[in-house]
């Protein structure tokens, strides 16, 4: 495998169904196995968060790519980029000011347990996953 400062990491909140799904959603259609993914409340990612000066209570998607971070819309729009299919098309929402694609962002976020649960843990890979999370 190659080092992990080669791949683009993930951080997600591990306990949101939501997450999770999207997570299952980015595996499933990365047939290259490039992303790497932690979850916010490990402490891997409070090292990840600390190094970008980030605060250790983010509750956002995060990815950290080419020693960048990028956080919520910008994240996600970075992530799309890379994934099989058609995904990069919805690139398109760039067009949009970041100020309104993060409200819209945050507007989803605030609901996102209410719309899809949560869990009492992170969710636990399979053997086979378990070289794409980081510990």
């Amino acid at each position: 495998m190659q080092k992990i400062s080669e791949h683009p990491i993930i951080l997600f909140d591990g306990v949101c169904n939501f997450c999770n799904g999207s997570v299952n959603f980015i595996i499933d259609h990365d047939s290259e196995a490039i992303f790497l993914f932690t979850p916010l409340q490990g402490e891997r990612a409070r090292e990840l968060l600390g190094k970008y000066g980030v605060p250790c209570n983010m509750d956002s998607f995060i990815l950290i790519k080419n020693d960048q971070l990028y956080e919520k819309s910008d994240a996600v729009l970075e992530v799309i980029k890379d994934l099989d299919g058609y995904w990069y098309l919805l690139g398109v929402f760039r067009m949009f000011p970041k100020g309104f694609r993060d409200a819209m962002y945050n507007a989803f976020a605030s609901k996102r347990y209410v719309l899809f649960g949560k869990k009492e843990q992170c969710m636990m890979p399979t053997q086979e996953l378990r070289k794409r999370f980081l510990k």
